[in-house]
């Protein structure tokens, strides 16, 4: 089985630590959520797997092989991010045909299926694309490749609700046709907690949390009510945070619930956006 182990990876950009000795291993046949707020180090992370950047410390691998300037493991990745590496004088159907030069496993059929349902227009530049049809674009072009491993920073940068949703349904039918590793990087949360496997959280240029989605949230709990009764039923808990709205209160609780909630307070699941908030809040 195929992977990318990152070992005691660290980026400084002078005096700044972008990332601190992170270690993670990115396995095949997955969806992954790289979470955390801007700035937290998701698209250094990256850029530094797809070579664009070189870590300051450690190193990654892939199957066993260092992934440093190594032009036949780079072609098994594909990076969309907010810079495009095409000039913006292209055309799109342009594109699509300078893509197959560089990848010769590039879908144009898929592709051109795609861009139909999304309403691209194929025939103009891409300078002259709004924001989200230039992320329309990058996404077609990147479930098109056909390689193993597929990052996207910020994927639906500038779509509106309907093409949001259509990118999610076309991106697991993709994956459930053609598996693949595909890791999102986003600090939208809400909207990726239903297609992601896995969660990665990142915050101040280290991974807080590494773990199944189902595992993480199975181990914790919300608990709502009155503010004296949610204080009292917390005492002596792990507390991650609250929320208090008036003379109510929900707080979230690692571990598993008690068996007899007090009347007057409300359980439910743990939420993976709240989490990720109560995580990630300075």
């Amino acid at each position: 089985m195929s992977s990318i182990v990152i070992e005691n990876i660290s980026k400084n950009f002078g005096s700044v630590k972008a990332l601190n000795h992170i270690n993670l291993e990115l396995t095949e046949h997955k969806i992954y959520g790289l979470l955390g707020r801007n700035g937290a180090g998701k698209t250094t992370l990256l850029n530094l797997i797809n070579n664009r950047l070189f870590p300051s410390e450690g190193q990654i691998l892939f199957d066993g092989i260092n992934i440093e300037n190594n032009s036949s493991i780079q072609n098994q990745f594909y990076f969309i991010g907010e810079k495009s590496l095409y000039p913006d004088s292209m055309k799109v159907k342009a594109l699509y045909k300078y893509t197959k030069m560089f990848h010769p496993d590039f879908d144009e059929t898929y592709a051109y299926k795609l861009s139909e349902m999304f309403g691209v227009p194929l025939k103009k530049k891409l300078s002259s694309l709004s924001t989200g049809y230039k992320s329309i674009v990058k996404n077609i072009v990147a479930l098109s490749v056909n390689v193993p491993f597929v990052f996207f920073d910020e994927p639906i940068l500038g779509l509106d609700a309907n093409h949001r949703e259509l990118f999610y349904k076309v991106l697991i039918e993709k994956y459930i046709d053609q598996p693949a590793t595909y890791v999102l990087s986003t600090h939208l949360i809400e909207e990726v907690s239903n297609i992601i496997e896995e969660v990665i959280i990142i915050k101040n240029g280290e991974v807080i949390k590494n773990e199944s989605k189902e595992a993480l949230l199975d181990n914790g709990y919300s608990i709502s009510g009155p503010t004296g009764l949610v204080e009292s039923y917390c005492s002596g808990k792990e507390l991650i945070g609250f929320d208090t709205l008036g003379g109510l209160r929900s707080a979230y609780i690692v571990g598993k619930p008690d068996e007899n909630i007090p009347q007057g307070l409300e359980l439910s699941g743990m939420d993976l956006q709240k989490l990720f908030i109560q995580l990630t809040n300075i």
